[in-house]
């Protein structure tokens, strides 16, 4: 079965900078669209980024020129780049991806389990 594993998380002064992780494992065939989500404490998950398997990107606008999502294939691995750190960005972020797995018809989403971001000010 897939499993997605986030790293980079933790705490950092407001104006810093994080690397997240997101590493894919298992009987894969393809990844499609790899995507950061988050979650704010008492707010709704939303898309931060998404990269589609032809590198076409998408952002939050409260993210833009700020975040850089990027992806290796070879590795299975999505990556979000986070500059100019604010209080607003605290929060747990997930990755998330669609793939086509070994033994599925179809692609199907998988989630990993989330990684705390905090930022202080």
């Amino acid at each position: 079965q897939v499993q997605l594993v986030e790293s980079g998380g933790g705490l950092v002064q407001a104006g810093g900078s994080l690397r997240l992780s997101c590493a894919a494992s298992g009987s894969i065939i393809s990844i499609s669209n790899m995507d950061w989500y988050r979650q704010a404490p008492g707010k709704q998950r939303e898309l931060v980024a998404r990269i589609t398997d032809g590198d076409s990107t998408i952002y939050a606008d409260s993210v833009k020129g700020r975040f850089a999502i990027s992806r290796d294939n070879a590795k299975n691995t999505v990556y979000l780049q986070m500059s100019s750190l604010g209080p607003e960005d605290t929060g747990v972020y997930y990755c998330k991806a669609v793939v086509k797995e070994v033994g599925w018809l179809g692609a199907r989403e998988c989630w990993g389990q989330g990684t705390q971001v905090t930022v202080s000010s």
